[in-house]
Order: structure tokens, then sequence, then C-alpha cells
């Protein structure tokens, strides 16, 4: 069992919003001390939608992988992208436009 990276209790966080497949979604974020990505909340469409639960369960399994050590650019990497190269999903929008933020 890989042991998580616990955060301290109180931290800094950003919070972007961006739309995807015409559904608006909040995206918050937080990093470790180092600077690496630590955790990504996410938040698209009506509460409880398809979309919503969906964005929602994806950024607490990504926050949970972040916290085990695997590096945001191997999580963005792996996620799902289209036929063009660009993201396909709202977590990998999310996760593109993070990294496009100076730590």
């Amino acid at each position: 069992m890989i042991d998580r990276e616990r955060l301290p209790t109180r931290r800094a966080s950003i919070t972007i919003e961006f739309q995807h497949d015409n559904i608006d979604y909040t995206a918050g974020f937080s990093r470790f001390s180092d600077g690496r990505l630590a955790e990504v909340f996410l938040n698209g469409g009506k509460l409880d939608s398809q979309a919503d639960v969906l964005a929602r369960d994806s950024a607490i399994a990504a926050s949970l992988a972040l916290q085990s050590g695997c590096p945001s650019d191997d999580l963005r990497a792996a996620l799902t992208r289209t036929a063009g190269g660009g993201p396909a999903g709202a977590l990998s929008v999310a996760l593109d436009r993070i990294a496009e933020i100076p730590a």
C-alpha cells in the first residue's frame, strides 16, 4: 500500500472556471509546498446531475492519485484525448488549464 502525502489543514487554493461541451465547470486546486499539484475539486452543470457527479468523482480519484505520488503530467497523459489531441473530458480540461498556471 502506498502512503498518501497529507496536506496541511489550511492551505491556499486557486479557483478557475471553464466551459466544456456546453457545461460550465468550476475547478479548485491546491499545491504541495514544493509546487506539485496536490488536489483538484471539480463541479459542473446542475448539482447532482450526471456531469456534476462524474466531475466530482474524477477529481477525487485524481486527488488520491496525486497524493499517492502520481505526477500531474502522468495523470494528464493518461486521460482521454480527442483525435486532435485536445482534452476529451472535464478533468482533462481542468488539468490542462491548471498546468498553465505557474506554481
